[in-house]
C-alpha cells in the first residue's frame, strides 16, 4: 500500500505539464509584459533622438541655402556693377562716335582757304544739321517752347516778366533754348514770361 501513494504523486505531475494547463504559461505573459515596459520608457529618447537629427539635418540645409544665396546676391550684384560700369563707357564711346563727323566737318570747312562766305555758311549749316542729328540719336533734345505756350517750371526758366498783350504766365520769348536727355532736363530753357495785365 504504501508503494500506490509514491506511484500518484509522480504522475500528478507529469499531466499538468503534458496537458498545458493555465497555471504553467502564466509566467510566460509576466515575463513578456517587463520587456514591453523597457522599449515603451526608451521610445520617448529614441523618438527625441531623431527629431533632434531631422531637425539639426535641416538646419545645415538652410545654413547651406543661406551661404548659397548670399553668394548669389554678392554675385548679382557685382555682375551688375560691371554692367553699369560698362553701361557708362559704352554711351560715352556711343555718344563720341557720333561727334565724330562733327569734328570732321569742321577741320574740313577750316582747311578751305578761299572758301565764299555763301560757302562758309552753307557748311555750318551742314556741320549744324549733324551735331543736331548726333545730339538726337544719343537722346539730347532741344527744349524750345513756342510763343504763347504755358510757361512750365520743370522745363522753363524765366529769366524777367514783361507786359505783352497775350495770357499771362506765358511764354513770350526764348533767350537759350534748353535740353532734355532722356526725358531729364539737361537745361532749362531761358524765357521771358508775360506779367499779370
Amino acid at each position: 500500500m504504501s508503494d500506490q501513494p509514491s506511484t500518484e504523486p509522480s504522475s500528478t505531475p507529469e499531466h499538468p505539464t503534458g496537458s498545458g494547463q493555465p497555471s504553467a504559461p502564466s509566467p510566460a505573459p509576466d515575463s513578456a509584459e517587463a520587456p514591453s515596459e523597457a522599449p515603451l520608457s526608451a521610445d520617448p529618447l529614441t523618438q527625441a533622438q531623431a527629431e533632434v537629427a531631422i531637425l539639426q539635418a535641416k538646419v545645415t540645409e538652410l545654413q547651406d541655402q543661406y551661404i548659397r544665396g548670399q553668394a548669389e546676391v554678392q554675385n548679382a550684384r557685382r555682375r551688375a556693377d560691371e554692367e553699369v560700369s560698362k553701361a557708362r563707357k559704352f554711351a560715352v564711346e556711343s555718344f563720341a562716335d557720333s561727334m565724330l563727323p562733327v569734328v570732321d566737318s569742321l577741320e574740313a570747312g577750316l582747311a578751305t582757304q578761299e572758301a565764299t562766305p555763301q560757302q562758309i555758311r552753307e557748311g555750318a549749316e551742314a556741320t549744324l544739321r549733324q551735331l543736331k542729328s548726333a545730339l538726337e540719336r544719343n537722346k539730347v533734345l532741344a527744349i524750345d517752347p513756342a510763343v504763347g505756350s504755358k510757361f512750365d517750371p520743370h522745363q522753363h526758366q524765366a529769366i524777367s516778366m514783361v507786359p505783352a498783350e497775350q495770357e499771362a504766365n506765358t511764354i513770350v520769348s526764348v533767350l537759350q533754348k534748353g535740353y532734355l536727355i532722356a526725358d531729364r532736363v539737361l537745361r532749362p530753357a531761358l524765357v521771358t514770361v508775360a506779367a499779370p495785365q
